[in-house]
């Protein structure tokens, strides 16, 4: 069974880092690519970072820009999201998914077939 387990989580203050994992099982991350994504109460879920396979492509959400980054360890199955800069507005539900590579690279939501259950970050003081 393909299923993606999230980690790291928790209230953090504005100006504070966290760093989420991603956690593979039942199959191997080597050809999906892998997108984190959010959704904040009454909003839609969005697009934060998504990278390709090698970690040549990764497509960024502008208000996350400088802030935020993406990588993978492809040998522990995981994929990382630093979080740096924390604002209240990045208060949301974090969700991991993975996308086949053989079907291309974006960071659309309805691409992504595979899903976490999401782990909850919370900025606050």
């Amino acid at each position: 069974q393909l299923q993606l387990v999230e980690s790291g989580g928790d209230l953090v203050q504005p100006g504070g880092s966290l760093r989420l994992s991603c956690a593979a099982s039942g199959f191997t991350l080597d050809y999906y690519n892998i997108g984190w994504f959010r959704q904040a109460p009454g909003k839609e879920r969005e697009g934060v970072l998504c990278i390709s396979t090698t970690g040549g492509r990764i497509n960024s959400l502008d208000s996350v820009k400088g802030r935020f980054t993406i990588s993978r360890d492809n040998a522990k199955n995981t994929v990382y999201l630093q979080m740096n800069s924390l604002k209240p507005e990045d208060t949301a539900i974090y969700y991991c998914a993975a996308r086949r590579s053989n079907y291309g690279f974006g960071c659309t939501v309805r691409w992504y077939g595979v899903w976490g259950q999401g782990t909850q970050v919370t900025v606050s003081s």
